[in-house]
Parts: C-alpha cells; sequence; structure tokens
C-alpha cells in the first residue's frame, strides 16, 4: 500500500499529515509556507509512494464555501499540474481547528505551546486525514 497525505491550506501556513504505509493511521509531518508546499510535496512523492491527496475543503457553519475556498482550489489546481500521478479529493474541514485546539489540551499542552499556529495546522491537516481514513473504513463495512 501507499501512503495519503492530508493538506490543511491555509494563506499563511499549510499544515501537511501522511499515513503510514499500511493507512492505519495519520501523523502530521510538517508546516510550511504556502509557496514553499508545492516543492515539499514533489520531494515527499519522489521518496516515499503516495497513492493519494486528501485536502481540506473549508466551509462555513452553515454548509457554504468559505471564503478562502477560491485559493484552496487554485492550490489544488497548481498541485494537480505539478504532480498529475497522484488524485486529489476534498475532505470538509469544518471544526478541524477547534479539533486540533482540543487535541493540544487533551494532550497537556501549555497555554503558550497551544498558540502555536504551525502546530495548530499541522494537527488539523492529521485530523483531515483521519477523517478520510475513518470514513473510508466506515464506508467498507
Amino acid at each position: 500500500m501507499a501512503r495519503i497525505v492530508g493538506i490543511d491550506f491555509g494563506e499563511k501556513r499549510v499544515g501537511i499529515a501522511s499515513t503510514d504505509p499500511l493507512q492505519i493511521i495519520a501523523n502530521g509531518v510538517t508546516t510550511l509556507p504556502p509557496n514553499e508546499a508545492i516543492d515539499f510535496l514533489k520531494k515527499f512523492v519522489l521518496e516515499n509512494e503516495v497513492e493519494l491527496f486528501v485536502v481540506g475543503k473549508p466551509k462555513t457553519l452553515s454548509n457554504e464555501p468559505a471564503a478562502v475556498l477560491e485559493k484552496v482550489e487554485k492550490f489544488v489546481e497548481v498541485l494537480k499540474a505539478k504532480i498529475p500521478t497522484i488524485p486529489v479529493e476534498f475532505v470538509d474541514e469544518r471544526f478541524t481547528s477547534v479539533l486540533a485546539q482540543r487535541t493540544m489540551i487533551d494532550g497537556g499542552l501549555k497555554k503558550k505551546e497551544r498558540q502555536n499556529k504551525a502546530l495548530v495546522d499541522k494537527i488539523s491537516a492529521t485530523i483531515i486525514l483521519q477523517t478520510y481514513l475513518e470514513s473510508k473504513r466506515n464506508n467498507n463495512f
């Protein structure tokens, strides 16, 4: 099996997560500025077998597209052009930042550590990817 890569795109940072080769668990990989994310992913794909990119799709609480969706879609267009052999799927990313904060609190991180936005984005990418894995498993049963 190959890895699945989760991406939490933001205007300031892009959180990246990856599964293990057996696609059992998602782990945070890194957080990068948006202008460095595609090059990082190209290198990651060269070093690891990757079968899918899962990108968080920003929506409002009323299930409408969020303002940043257009930028996410442009990022995905570039991603598909630069790495055309790997498909891209979207996952609803509502509440991932809230879940990331809750995860850090539950993990015992101090308030100063929880204010690290890069860590929040990496954890959000992990949650996006874990959400995809769980929905995939649930649809197989």
